[in-house]
């Protein structure tokens, strides 16, 4: 396609709510950038606090860290793209090639650990956007993080598409062992050609399932996230990605509907619109059928699930097909007394 920015899942620059004066994205404009190649641009961040608290009743943990905001990954769903307005930047374009990262984490870290105040409670990497994106492989600033979390022995979850984790498996052997570790792989699909359109900067799917595996077999547990299902893209997907998590040995598996908050409806439909034109209209109808007619829904308890005819029948095939390959329902604890607020634990250099 001769009007597609390759490698780059948003397609367009669209205003920042917060700016009054914002260059229009005319015709012509996006003619002329697709004679550009997006390089990624990275800011430092000196944050005094690094660990966020979820106020989310529908959100099953309190903590969370975010060593970057943006995401190279591109997903063009993604909810997070919304907040890169209040760093001055767009939802869109801007969301996947200027990434902010926080290299002072892993001392925050440790500095929230030693303080009286804390107590041993899971926090997860990361609650907004990836802890392994593309930049993590020079930055490193996970792979601190999780020294931190092994040296006091306080539980952590990781969220992730990446296969990069696979490079920190020495640490997470370690957690693993100590009962501090999990792992969650969200995985959309396991088409590689609408994973170059949907996710263009994340791990093909039987990488994934490569890496899921791996982690496995050294005794890290592992759970899936199919998320987002958007249904006319991947949702008939739901079987084979069920079969799959459980042939590589996850212990769990759950999804999660697409909801299109924010400016990312306006992303999503211009995304929709060059690859899938000829679907578009009853792409956009069914996920509005998700959300009251609506492309996003608010209500706690129902905006990552859906409501409705179509939502109760994807949850029924999704619930369905997971009976049949996961027989029992694990659950996987956190041990809370390894905690040495000390940092008296294993050290890595």
């Amino acid at each position: 396609m001769s009007n597609i920015i390759r490698g780059r899942g948003a397609q367009i620059h669209i205003p920042n709510k917060f700016q009054k004066n914002y260059r229009d994205n005319s015709e012509s404009w996006v003619e002329e950038a697709l004679k550009v190649k997006f390089e990624t641009k990275t800011f430092r961040e000196h944050p005094k606090n690094i660990i966020s608290k979820n106020e989310s009743p529908d959100i099953p943990f309190t903590y969370s860290i975010n060593p970057y905001q943006g995401c190279e990954h591109g997903c063009i769903y993604c909810y997070a793209r919304n907040s890169h307005e209040y760093w001055g930047f767009d939802a869109a374009l801007d969301f996947e090639t200027k990434i902010i990262f926080k290299p002072d984490a892993p001392e925050l870290l440790r500095k929230k650990f030693r303080s009286r105040s804390w107590k041993p409670e899971l926090i997860v990497l990361s609650g907004n956007t990836d802890c392994y994106q593309p930049l993590e492989r020079k930055m490193k600033i996970t792979r601190n993080l999780l020294k931190v979390f092994l040296q006091y022995g306080n539980p952590v979850g990781i969220i992730t598409k990446n296969v990069l984790i696979l490079r920190d498996i020495d640490i997470l052997g370690q957690l693993a062992k100590e009962k501090l570790v999990k792992v969650i792989f969200s995985i959309t699909t396991l088409d590689d050609t609408l994973r170059q359109k949907l996710e263009p900067r994340s791990a093909a799917g039987s990488k994934k399932m490569k890496a899921i595996e791996k982690l496995v077999n050294l005794g890290i547990p592992v759970s899936v996230l199919m998320g987002p299902v958007i249904p006319g893209i991947n949702n008939h997907e739901i079987p084979s990605i069920i079969r799959r998590s459980a042939e590589a040995g996850a212990y769990d598996i759950s999804m999660v509907m697409i909801r299109l908050n924010g400016v990312i409806g306006k992303i999503f439909k211009d995304w929709l619109h060059r690859y899938y034109p000829e679907r578009e209209e009853k792409v956009w109808n069914q996920i509005c059928a998700l959300h009251q007619g609506k492309v996003n829904e608010s209500r706690w308890g129902y905006r990552m699930r859906g409501d409705g005819k179509l939502s109760e029948s994807i949850h029924r095939l999704f619930k369905t097909v997971k009976k049949h390959y996961f027989k029992s329902d694990v659950k996987h604890e956190f041990a809370l007394d390894r905690f040495r607020r000390d940092g008296s634990g294993w050290l890595f250099k």
